[in-house]
């Protein structure tokens, strides 16, 4: 369950970090991030299982160094994620490249780069059967048509989905491999994001491994992730532990049918990183209006986008007053639009000056920000081993003009 406050040494070191970095900043945690990779490892132990991290949460390379060094596999949907998994030391092996509607030029230079390559509709994959036939193994990712995940915009299993190829079309899946003589070495399903009930991801796992018996050459059962990790007090996340000992116990059983030991792969990002991650931000403004009275600070949905996007809750804390006497806010950032991360939010009294902190920071925020209103990018810092370090500067505006091409344009 989630935390209703910080540690104060924990508070105490997040103020420390927003006067010496500046606001906004994002500051990660690798203590964290490597608790929750225990847990996972732990919940399927004994089992032959790799968990590929989904770096699209949190791309930074120093993020996939560290994951890298706990033993890592990295999950991957753009070819220049691929590249930045290289560039951190991850083996083309230990890359799995899963991108949706892309054409097969982007296919081409994956497989040249020598990572797995995982095709998600009909079209693509009977042009890679067309150029590799049985030369270049494949993963192909299934959309079991399962209806999981939260909010309508993270759920990618149901049938109205762009991702994966239907299981309504694997007879034509089955003709397009069998004629070109494809390979397939791996299956993937990602049914979305937030799945609290274990028993409706094992019900779309069930799809999959009844469907892994058309493919001899099976290697790896890809499992995606979606696991949901607690934003809310009292919030709960997914029992890992009851997932690893019924999905250990299907995948066995599915093996001893299947004739030999695959491996079991996952992709976890969010479950990961997100409680790894604090904001920080500055309140600018206190502003009573007739109806509100406002907390506007120095960052937007440029930076911080889920709760406009998503509807997302992010727990807030007043770090500097966590014991002031608690009042009705509505936190609303500096864009010049309705950028709202609460409505209606008690928190110990805001004044102008002080510093807050957003909760579960470290997945899809920095990953998704922006340069909206020539807004520039915060800086990120890591803690590690009781060490603060600074892994991505703030922006300047010279950075912001960088890729501005003038040339002979006169006005």
């Amino acid at each position: 369950m989630s935390k209703l406050n910080l540690e104060s040494t924990t508070t105490e070191k997040l103020l420390h970090l927003g006067e010496k970095y500046g606001t906004p900043v994002f500051v990660y945690d690798t203590d964290v991030m490597e608790r929750q990779y225990s847990r996972l490892t732990k919940a399927f132990e004994g089992q032959h299982v790799k968990f590929n991290y989904a770096c699209k949460a949190l791309g930074n390379p120093n993020i996939l160094r560290f994951f890298k060094s706990l033993g890592a596999g990295l999950d991957t949907v753009s070819i220049e994620e691929v590249h930045i998994g290289l560039m951190s030391g991850f083996q083309p092996d230990d890359i799995l490249f899963t991108p949706n509607c892309v054409d097969l030029n982007e296919i081409i230079q994956a497989v040249e780069l020598g990572v797995k390559v995982n095709i998600d509709n009909l079209s693509i994959l009977e042009q890679f059967g067309n150029r590799y036939g049985s030369s270049v193994p494949v993963c192909i990712r299934i959309n079991p048509h399962i209806l999981a995940g939260g909010h309508h915009k993270i759920s990618t299993g149901h049938i109205d989905s762009k991702f994966g190829i239907s299981i309504h079309q694997s007879r034509h899946l089955q003709r397009i491999v069998k004629h070109y003589g494809i390979k397939v070495n791996g299956l993937h399903m990602h049914t979305g994001s937030d799945i609290l009930d274990v028993d409706v991801f094992l019900r779309g796992a069930q799809i999959l491994l009844d469907l892994a018996f058309d493919f001899p050459d099976l290697e790896y059962v890809d499992f995606g992730s979606g696991f949901k990790v607690p934003y809310k007090p009292g919030e709960k996340g997914t029992n890992v532990e009851e997932l690893g000992d019924k999905m250990g116990e299907m995948f066995a059983e599915f093996c001893k049918n299947y004739g030999r030991e695959l491996s079991l792969v996952f992709e976890p990002g969010k479950w990961l990183v997100s409680e790894a991650g604090y904001f920080l931000v500055r309140v600018n403004v206190v502003k009573q209006t007739t109806a509100t009275v406002f907390a506007g600070v120095n960052s937007g949905f440029n930076h911080f986008i889920r709760p406009m996007l998503y509807d997302a809750y992010h727990h807030i804390l007043n770090l500097s007053n966590p014991n002031g006497i608690e009042r009705i806010y509505t936190v609303v950032g500096y864009i010049c639009e309705t950028d709202t991360f609460a409505w209606d939010r008690p928190l110990p009294e805001v004044r102008e000056g002080d510093i807050l902190c957003f909760l579960n920071a470290g997945a899809y925020l920095y990953s998704m920000s922006s340069n909206y209103n020539a807004r520039l990018r915060p800086a990120e810092v890591l803690l590690h081993n009781g060490q603060d370090y600074l892994i991505s500067r703030r922006q300047t505006l010279d950075d912001l003009l960088a890729t501005v091409v003038k040339g002979d344009l006169e006005f």
